[in-house]
C-alpha cells in the first residue's frame, strides 16, 4: 500500500461546521461546495479565490449541478431545483415526508442524469430507518436502497457501469452494476467494511481507472479503494476530519476535499476545504437532466 503526504493548500479562512459535497463545474472554472448546519451553499472561483456565499432555509446534505445554470439541492425535508441567479427554491419532491427524524445527506448526479440521494437518521441514537434515492427531473422519486443509518459515499466509475455507496455508521462500501440507460442497479456485492483506525467511510470520488477515493473521516485519510476491495494507496491529510473529495481543474488531477469540525485530535478544528495535485484524473461527474454516458 503507498502512502502519501501531500503538498496541501488551504482555500478558505471560513470555519465550516460540516464542510461536504465538493462539485467541479467545468463550465464555470469553479467548485461547488456546503456547509451542512450553517446551512448555505458555495461558490469558489478557481481562477480569483472568490466565495460567494448563498444561504439556505435548512440544512444542505447535498447537491448537484443541473443545466441552465442551475442546481438540484437536498435540504433537509425534499430535493429542490435551486436557481443561484435568482437564489430561488422550487420543490421537485419530498422523498420521506413520514419521517421527520431523517434528513437529506450526501447526493450526486449519476452518468444518466438522475439525481441520487440518501437520507440519514439524524437523531443522536440513529436507527437503520434510512434510505437511497433516485429522482429525475420530473420528481419522480423511486427509493432503491433501504435499512441505512447514513447512507454516503455515492461514486461512478468513468464507464458508468458500476455505482459505489456507503454507509458511514455500519462502515461497509458496496458496489453495483449499473444501467446508464435506465439507472437501474442490481448484483450489489459488499466491496469493503472499513475499520475506524483505517478511516470510516465518508463521501467519495472515482478516477479515470476506475479507483474509488473515499474519505475516512474517522482518521484523517484519503484511501483509494481498488476495484477488488484492497486499499491500494491511503492519502494522509492536514486535516482531522476529511469529508468528500472530488477532482478539478482543467485536466481533473486536482483533489479538492472538504473536512468538518473536529475535536479528534485534542482541540476542536474548525472544518475547512483543501487542495492538492494527484498523479491521477478523476472520472467526469454528470449534470442532472443531461447524460454522461451509455
Amino acid at each position: 500500500m503507498r502512502i502519501d503526504t501531500p503538498a496541501i493548500t488551504r482555500l478558505t479562512d471560513i470555519p465550516l461546521g460540516c464542510g461536504e459535497g465538493p462539485t467541479w463545474s467545468a463550465q464555470e472554472n469553479a467548485l461547488w461546495f456546503v456547509d451542512i448546519p450553517a446551512p448555505a451553499l458555495y461558490r469558489l472561483d478557481a481562477a480569483t479565490g472568490a466565495i460567494r456565499r448563498f444561504s439556505m432555509p435548512s440544512a444542505i446534505g447535498s447537491f448537484g449541478l443541473a443545466t441552465e445554470g442551475r442546481l438540484v439541492v437536498a435540504l433537509r425535508d425534499g430535493v429542490y431545483w435551486f436557481d443561484p441567479r435568482t437564489e430561488s427554491l422550487t420543490l421537485l419532491c419530498r422523498p420521506e415526508p413520514d419521517l421527520p427524524q431523517n434528513r437529506m445527506n450526501d447526493g450526486k448526479v449519476g452518468p444518466d442524469g438522475r439525481f441520487w440521494v440518501g437520507s440519514m437518521d439524524d437523531r443522536p441514537e440513529k436507527e437503520a430507518i434510512a434510505s437511497l434515492y433516485r429522482i429525475d427531473t420530473t420528481g419522480r422519486c423511486d427509493r432503491m436502497v433501504g435499512e441505512l443509518i447514513v447512507s454516503n459515499g455515492l461514486a461512478w466509475s468513468p464507464d458508468g457501469r458500476t455505482m459505489f455507496h456507503s454507509d458511514s455508521r455500519q462502515r461497509f462500501i458496496d458496489a453495483y452494476d449499473y444501467d446508464v440507460k435506465d439507472g437501474g442497479i442490481a448484483n450489489k456485492r459488499r466491496l469493503r467494511v472499513m475499520e475506524e483506525a483505517e478511516g470510516r467511510p465518508d463521501g467519495a470520488a472515482c478516477d479515470a481507472e476506475g479507483f474509488y477515493w473515499s474519505a475516512g473521516v474517522s482518521a484523517g485519510v484519503l484511501n483509494r479503494i481498488a476495484p477488488d476491495g484492497r486499499i491500494d494507496r491511503k492519502v494522509v491529510l492536514p486535516v482531522a476530519a476529511p469529508t468528500m473529495p472530488c477532482f478539478g481543474g482543467p485536466d481533473l488531477r486536482t483533489l479538492y476535499v472538504t473536512s468538518l469540525t473536529s475535536d479528534r485530535l485534542g482541540p476542536k478544528e474548525a472544518g475547512t476545504l483543501i487542495r492538492f495535485e494527484v498523479d491521477v484524473p478523476g472520472a467526469p461527474v454528470a449534470r442532472f437532466g443531461e447524460r454522461l454516458a451509455g
